[in-house]
């Protein structure tokens, strides 16, 4: 008799327009220069050409990098649980759940779990699009402090993290809140590439003409111009925090 559970089955897809990834399926990575850190790595290449890394940290107690980290690349931290310590040149930042950093590129840091139990941290980086004027500048601060605005459908709501009006930034980082029974009131197809990490509940994503039940945990990876729809069940609340690129012309080769 075959044992239970040979016939392996799992919600997890990958496709060339999109990837499903439950927690349950991404193996533990460790990372150079992270000490007491284990990562899970979302986004990246290797996914359909990804032109972005985003990843899930799990800090131990005693995790910190080992030394300052100037890679050239622009970054961005949402704490999800816990407290880490972001140190810069101007000084020490605290990011409790909620907080969040932007760090241009060129811009070393180092940081550590500031509490004495596990913290969560996802990481999004990604090299930097210039264009003629000033670089955009470092930002650190708290989801409570950003104002919820009301979409064009009533029980949604969007918080933009980054400025969307600042060219300077070339992405994009939000938080979108649905009610329950809530859903967008048309198919997006756009040329922005997505990474979408669910906060909280639970819902019905359509992605490419698949409809997927999507919870709490999951990630989510959508490439340019693969058609999105978001619909809000059970009996709370869903919320993700949103990337996606943003203020740039389209590059011919």
């Amino acid at each position: 008799m075959l044992p239970p559970g040979i016939l392996a089955q799992s919600r997890a897809r990958v496709t060339d327009l999109y990837a499903l990834l439950p927690p349950i399926g991404i193996v533990d990575s460790n990372l150079p220069n992270f000490a007491s850190t284990v990562a899970h790595i979302q986004a990246a290449p290797a996914l359909g050409g990804a032109r972005f890394v985003q990843m899930l940290l799990d800090l131990a107690p005693a995790a910190h990098t080992v030394k300052p980290i100037d890679d050239g690349l622009e970054h961005f931290f949402y704490t999800l649980a816990g407290e880490v310590e972001l140190e810069l040149s101007d000084g020490r930042h605290s990011l409790r759940a909620g907080s969040y950093a932007y760090l241009p590129s060129g811009v070393p840091f180092r940081f550590r779990n500031a509490s004495g139990a596990n913290c969560r941290v996802e990481w999004i980086k990604r090299r930097y699009e210039a264009i003629d004027g000033p670089a955009p500048a470092v930002r650190v601060g708290h989801e409570v402090d950003v104002p919820r605005l009301e979409e064009d459908v009533a029980g949604t709501s969007v918080q933009r993290l980054l400025p969307p009006d600042d060219l300077a930034f070339d992405m994009a980082v939000n938080i979108l809140r649905f009610k329950p029974g809530v859903y967008f009131d048309y198919v997006e197809t756009h040329i922005m590439e997505h990474g979408l990490y669910m906060l909280a509940g639970q819902g019905l994503y359509y992605l490419a003409g698949d409809l997927l039940e999507v919870q709490a945990e999951d990630f989510i990876w959508m490439a340019p111009y693969c058609p999105q729809f978001f619909y809000c069940t059970g009996w709370g609340e869903a919320a993700y925090l949103l990337y996606k690129d943003v203020n740039r012309d389209v590059p011919l080769s």
